[in-house]
């Protein structure tokens, strides 16, 4: 369905991705994910924290929001679950502050661990105190109203992420990625080699190897033409 047939939409009970596997990807960060991933489901960039080193991971209610309008966000407090993220598109661009410090404190009721939106925020040092995880677009003071229907729970694009309900999203300081809900426990398990990986090489390192042999790139730059010339 597109976007315009889902308007007035809350999709109940939408199936979520394993709890287990979420708890494996909450140990990573997103750039981890990503390349174990195989370079995919990154936002753009842009998303900011509230507070520095913030981080979630969890499985995604999705909301499909007017711009300047939060009344969906509301709706979607009923829809969640202990360990979702609440994810909010926008039907066209809106920077304005569509949750704060009320929203954060019913959704944390409800057992959510952080929200994330292509639109805004405020009540932001409130969002720093309470330690609630929220990611957006922008900053900003300017209110929201109530009148407009979206929808809950329906597939949206995010900052350029395709996110469906259920789906395990991760963000930090370094971004968002959206982890799909059947490839979860793959994608665990793929972030777990590579972080057996990098030990190994940060230990190579840490001996005072180079990248070029950590990484074997001396014959395919050689191949590639690069050439080493001493001064006479």
């Amino acid at each position: 369905m597109t976007a315009l047939h889902t308007l007035g939409t809350v999709v109940r009970q939408p199936p979520r991705a394993d709890a287990g596997a979420v708890a494996a990807l909450a140990q990573y960060g997103v750039a981890t994910i990503h390349e174990a991933m195989g370079r995919t489901g990154l936002a753009r960039p842009g998303l900011r924290s509230a507070w520095a080193g913030a981080r979630l991971c969890g499985t995604a209610v999705t909301v499909l929001a007017q711009p300047g309008d939060n009344w969906m966000l509301h709706v979607a407090a009923e829809q969640l679950r202990p360990g979702d993220v609440v994810v909010v598109a926008c039907t066209a661009e809106s920077t304005d502050g569509m949750f704060g410090e009320l929203l954060a404190t019913s959704f944390r009721s409800r057992g959510a661990v952080g929200l994330v939106t292509e639109a805004g925020i405020r009540d932001v040092r409130e969002l720093a105190e309470m330690g609630f995880p929220a990611f957006a677009r922008a900053f900003s003071a300017r209110g929201t109203v109530k009148a407009t229907l979206g929808s809950v729970n329906v597939p949206v694009v995010c900052a350029g992420a395709l996110v469906h309900p259920g789906d395990v999203v991760a963000a930090d300081d370094d971004g968002m990625v959206v982890v799909p809900r059947a490839l979860a426990a793959e994608v665990a398990a793929a972030c777990a080699a590579r972080e057996r990986k990098e030990a190994t090489n940060r230990a190579r390192f840490l001996q005072g190897e180079l990248g070029l042999d950590v990484y074997g790139m001396r014959d395919t730059l050689a191949k590639a033409g690069l050439r080493y010339v001493d001064p006479d």
